[in-house]
């Protein structure tokens, strides 16, 4: 038994957000699109999005019964639209392979289409209360302050990493499971990137980073993500025509949506390459 692990989980009974798909109200389909929704995506982006999809397929066979287009038109201005592919492949799996529900074991997840090691473990975790080591960012970001002593992990999980979160986690799987969503909850409030609350910390007496100094990251640099102008940009530019449209549209709608040529043919051909974007026999465009 860590150290950590008691007023960790204290301070998370006690600070918890209600979110829809925590709780035992919460189906284990619901944890999935949650999980698909949140990469590189912040809650309160989510929060209206995830509820609209419950609304509309409140189960994995309702959202595969409806074409992967309508999932992309459905996602909205999220990001990352291919999420939304895969999803819907996903579903469409778990109607054809697990009866229309969603699988409790990281192997039957992890082997849907789209869903890697984290998402398989998260799902797993969450849904079914299974014991699992999840690594996000904001578990990282915690476990690298509180127990290696340094202000940010390294830009992918090292085996290190894994080891020490292997190491931390609970035996019993119930426990387990809520020490999993408790730390996340920490990384996310507490512990944040840019400004850590230090003083409302509840290991703040523990943690490594704190007793050393706080010594500022000498890693590589880290990524700065950037939006206006980039080809993401003009994507979601592109993709914005169609999921307004009652249909397909012209190959001059989109010209009229983004400047630059070059890129915009460029981010037009490779949406098309990833299936976000069909042609039709007419030449115009169309949501798959």
């Amino acid at each position: 038994m860590s150290a950590l692990h008691d007023p960790v989980l204290a301070w998370y009974d006690d600070h918890a957000r209600e979110l829809p798909w925590r709780g035992v109200q919460a189906s284990a389909w619901s944890v999935m699109v949650s999980e698909f929704m949140l990469q590189q995506t912040p809650v309160a982006r989510v929060l209206p999005v995830h509820e609209q999809w419950l609304t509309r397929w409140p189960t994995p066979a309702d959202l595969a019964a409806e074409s992967s287009g309508e999932a992309v038109r459905a996602w909205g201005r999220l990001g990352y639209p291919r999420r939304a592919l895969r999803l819907h492949a996903a579903a469409t799996a778990i109607v054809a392979e697990h009866g229309g529900e969603v699988p409790a074991s990281y192997d039957d997840l992890r082997a849907l289409p789209g869903i890697g090691d984290y998402t398989a473990a998260a799902i797993a975790t969450f849904a079914h209360g299974r014991r699992h080591v999840v690594l996000d960012t904001n578990v990282r970001r915690v476990f690298a302050r509180a127990v290696s002593g340094v202000e940010f992990p390294a830009a992918s999980v090292t085996r290190a990493e894994r080891d020490v979160a292997q190491d931390l986690l609970p035996e019993d799987e119930p426990t387990a499971a809520s020490w999993s969503v408790a730390v996340m909850e920490l990384g996310a409030l507490v512990c944040t990137a840019a400004n850590p609350r230090c003083g409302d910390c509840p290991v703040a007496g523990l943690c490594a980073w704190r007793a050393a100094g706080k010594p500022a990251y000498d890693g590589p640099p880290r990524k700065v993500q950037t939006w206006a102008g980039t080809d993401r940009q003009c994507r979601g530019r592109l993709l914005a025509v169609l999921r307004d449209a009652e249909g397909s549209v012209p190959r001059a709608r989109l010209d009229a949506a983004w400047a630059d040529e070059a890129q915009r043919t460029r981010c037009l051909a490779s949406l098309l390459a990833d299936g976000l974007l069909v042609r039709t026999d007419a030449g115009s465009y169309a949501l798959p």
